[in-house]
């Protein structure tokens, strides 16, 4: 547990000096518990969700960096590889392809990637999985362009 620790606090302290050098990915650690980190990363540009604001929670073992952080959406995106009700991101690095070179901050990226680049094929969200399986892109981006306005944007007024 000491070695996580020590590991987080050193990720804690580049989070700090990275924070203008990454706009996209605002990395928080909350302030009396070294394992339990939120982000917000920004939308892609190019894609549905380019202007959206998403909000992850981090959940870090004791046994980080051997074992990878639990995360998942905050916020509601319409996305074949992240669970609708719950949040939870299929990504392989946050399973069987993890290793201790990853840190929170590329785990961030690696999701931005993943929110540019689905994966249709090993859906958690059949219904926006089956629109891409089918050749129905637009109807995956209208989707997912709504949900993005709905639960990602800031409220006018």
């Amino acid at each position: 547990m000491q070695a996580s620790r020590a590991r987080l606090f050193k990720e804690y302290k580049e989070v700090q000096r990275e924070k203008v050098a990454d706009p996209d990915i605002q990395l928080v650690c909350d302030d009396s518990n070294i394992f339990k980190w939120t982000a917000l990363i920004k939308g892609p540009s190019e894609t549905p969700f380019e202007g959206g604001v998403f909000q992850l929670a981090f959940s870090v073992p004791e046994q980080y960096p051997l074992q990878p952080p639990q995360v998942r959406f905050l916020t509601k995106i319409f996305h074949p590889n992240v669970h609708f009700k719950t949040g939870e991101i299929c990504l392989d690095i946050l399973k069987n392809a993890w290793s201790p070179a990853w840190t929170l901050q590329s785990v961030c990226r690696a999701i931005i990637a993943l929110m540019a680049h689905p994966e249709p094929d090993s859906p958690l969200n059949c219904d926006s999985g089956n629109l891409l399986r089918a050749g129905d892109v637009r109807g995956y981006q209208s989707m997912a362009r709504m949900y993005t306005r709905l639960a990602a944007m800031p409220k006018k007024g």
